[in-house]
């Protein structure tokens, strides 16, 4: 039998702390991934058990969560029959219910680099194709537009904990990059006079437990780097 500790709180008892519960598992009977053990505990032992999930093959980023202290992907992170194993909201988050973070803030600062293609009025091809891209060009994106927007590396970014209002973060950073180099976008000037404050960009210190805990395996520092080397450079 395999020990889970998850934790549990309910907005529908406010009055009630936060607490971490004990489920006991055998392994023999579900799946080798984390996931597949929480989708067990609540399907046969505790219906109560509230997560998010979605497609279980680390597309969709919907069960992020911290696993024995690191943040991760339940469907990705198998299971250690070795030890017990602690479970955990995203740190540094408000907690909708049990193990699901609101992220309603990283969502808003993804929303606000326009992280979407942006031309010039009318600077479109006259026959209607798509906007071309040289193979060199399209290579440059790769390592950033794999991102699934999971939130795993923001929540282990002590200058996000602590100013998560203003700074943008590591993931929503990674993404405004990807959007700065695409040889296609004509918006690059407004997109980094949107960053240029002390604020948005620069509170990275290069801790990089982001580049760590990316259960993709990108690294959001390196474009952050490269964003304030652009700065510099346009400056």
């Amino acid at each position: 039998m395999k020990k889970f500790h998850i934790y549990r709180w309910s907005p529908d008892t406010p009055e009630e702390k936060p607490r971490m519960q004990e489920y006991n598992l055998d392994l023999n009977k579900c799946g080798p991934m984390v996931l597949d053990a929480i989708i067990k505990i609540k399907n046969d032992l505790d219906p109560t058990l509230t997560f998010r999930r979605s497609c279980r093959e680390g597309i969709c980023g919907s069960c992020a969560m911290n696993i024995d202290g690191q943040n991760t992907l339940a469907c990705l992170c198998r299971i250690n029959p070795d030890k017990e194993t602690k479970i955990y909201p995203l740190p540094h988050t408000y907690v909708v219910k049990d193990i699901v973070p609101d992220l309603t803030q990283f969502y808003k600062q993804y929303k606000a680099i326009k992280p979407y293609l942006q031309r010039n009025e009318g600077d479109f091809p006259a026959d209607g194709t798509e906007i071309r891209q040289s193979k060199e060009d399209r290579r440059k994106l790769d390592g950033l537009y794999e991102c699934i927007l999971c939130a795993c590396c923001s929540t282990s970014c002590p200058s996000y904990w602590w100013n998560s209002e203003e700074y943008l973060g590591p993931a929503v950073l990674m993404q405004a990059y990807r959007w700065l180099i695409d040889s296609r976008d004509q918006r690059g000037q407004e997109r980094r006079d949107m960053l240029q404050n002390s604020m948005s960009l620069y509170r990275c210190h290069t801790i990089m437990n982001c580049a760590r805990t990316c259960p993709k395996g990108l690294n959001p520092g390196l474009g952050i780097a490269n964003i304030k080397k652009m700065l510099v450079a346009k400056n």
